[in-house]
């Protein structure tokens, strides 16, 4: 045999073991199922896992920016003669540090246990103002709150406490500046009371004693049991339910913070995140596929659902309290857990709200683009890569749900975790085909083989003539 005939017989055996090889291998998934086993087992919050130091401090920058809505015309709405007129002032832009601390592992490391304070600290340079020196006219909260408190009482009682806090130049609305607003100051009304009853805080800011605290005391999933439940919250302050909402359901603590997802999401699939701030849990749905500083991810925010009304979605009936008294479409009342003043909360300028809320009030303009709720999250590892959440602040005034201010918290994952993400899924990507380049090579000999052959076709040699 001469070594072109070797050499052929040789590409034709290789070819052969490679495309069976690959066949099979494609077929029977081993690689696949190998790959995303070991990712679902290094994607936990166990101890010396490689992604817990990222969970107790994650490294993407957090930015939280403030708007509030100036009113324009409180003295024509208090007398009936306009709707509320208010101009939006703002960012506000503050840097969010937010470690986890105290942590604790649980039952052999199923379990983790930690606390997230969250401090702030002003960036003049992505802030459209100062805010120890600009002021805005906005509702009186303390005020609100106090005649809230009196709903229950006689006319005659509510119209002296009125007439009262009028004599001391206590009105519905007051004009301070937005860091008295936000951190805090000593309000005259508050002081009156904290010095009839002591336990009465005489001081009031919608942010007041909340930079450098945290939300609660909260038991995670690590995903050592089940992937499924990594990063999942298993009680928050002692409790795996809450009690204020008026049906179980709505009672139920679900999902994670937000900061982590289980590894391989589907489009398919609704998403659960437990917002401590707004003393409920909510889903998210797929919205369209994104790609984050090269990174593939899934969008996934908040349907108009979340937030409808009863006759809408029927599992949000647990959320009007007492039972049956509901607000309309984009709006919850968390005063049940806030106690004080009606406390109204809805997506910035009431969007995805019944139009009714936004024709009430002059200045509102949703859109989606800076005013939706969403996370850009990495299908393989569950990892956000992108972050925005946005809530309004409002209170029922006058029976309008009136803005107060808005929030938008944004993260985005910083360069250094992102080329390392981006490494990541090229060498999953690679072992998970792995099977399709043992197949390509093997397609590749293949045709090889049948140039050699066409080229050079191999000669039989007949001596006895028996081919002729």
């Amino acid at each position: 045999m001469t070594r072109r005939s070797c050499a052929i017989y040789a590409t034709g055996i290789v070819c052969a073991h490679l495309l069976i090889l690959g066949i099979a291998l494609l077929v029977a998934q081993v690689f696949q199922t190998m790959i995303q086993e070991r990712i679902k087992k290094e994607i936990t919050l166990a101890e010396n896992s490689r992604v817990l130091e990222g969970w107790i401090n994650p490294p993407p920058p957090v930015y939280m920016q403030y708007f509030f809505f100036n009113v324009t015309n409180s003295d024509e709405f208090l007398a009936g003669k306009e709707k509320p007129k208010v101009t939006q002032i703002g960012p506000y832009t503050y840097r969010e540090y937010r470690p986890r601390e105290n942590v604790t592992f649980l039952e052999n490391g199923t379990k983790i246990f930690a606390t997230n304070p969250k401090s702030f600290v002003f960036l003049r340079n992505m802030s459209s103002g100062d805010p120890a020196v600009d002021r805005v006219i906005t509702v009186n909260i303390p005020f609100i709150a106090v005649m809230n408190e009196l709903n229950s009482y006689s006319f005659f009682l509510r119209s002296a406490v009125s007439m009262w806090m009028g004599s001391m130049g206590i009105e519905v609305f007051m004009n301070r500046t937005v860091h008295e607003v936000l951190w805090g100051f000593k309000d005259p009304l508050l002081s009156k009371l904290h010095a009839m009853r002591p336990e009465v805080d005489e001081h009031f800011g919608l942010m007041y004693n909340k930079n450098g605290t945290h939300e609660g005391e909260f038991v995670f999933h690590t995903g050592e049991k089940n992937y499924m439940d990594y990063g999942k919250i298993d009680t928050w302050n002692g409790i795996s339910q809450m009690n204020w909402w008026s049906s179980n359901q709505s009672n139920m603590i679900n999902g994670t913070d937000g900061s982590v997802f289980h590894t391989f999401l589907s489009r398919k699939e609704l998403l659960y995140i437990f917002a401590a701030d707004l003393c409920r849990s909510i889903h998210l749905a797929y919205v369209a596929d994104k790609e984050v500083k090269g990174i593939p991810a899934f969008r996934f925010a908040p349907p108009s659902d979340v937030l409808a009304p009863p006759d809408e979605n029927p599992s949000n009936a647990g959320f009007c309290v007492p039972a049956g008294d509901c607000l309309g479409k984009g709006v919850l009342k968390v005063s049940v857990c806030r106690q004080g003043a009606p406390i109204v909360v809805s997506f910035p300028h009431f969007y995805q709200a019944d139009k009714r809320y936004i024709n009430a009030i002059d200045g509102m303009n949703p859109n989606e683009e800076e005013h939706e709720t969403y996370l850009d999250i990495n299908p393989t590892t569950g990892v956000p890569i992108r972050a925005c959440k946005r809530a309004q602040l409002n209170v029922i005034l006058k029976r309008t749900i009136f803005p107060i201010m808005y929030v938008n918290e944004t993260a985005t994952i910083d360069d250094e975790s992102a080329a390392q993400m981006r490494m990541l899924l090229l060498i999953v990507t690679v072992m998970s085909n792995f099977p399709v380049i043992i197949v390509g090579l093997g397609v590749i000999l293949l045709v090889v083989l049948i140039f050699l052959v066409c080229r050079n076709p191999l000669s039989v040699k007949d001596p006895a003539g028996l081919l002729w």
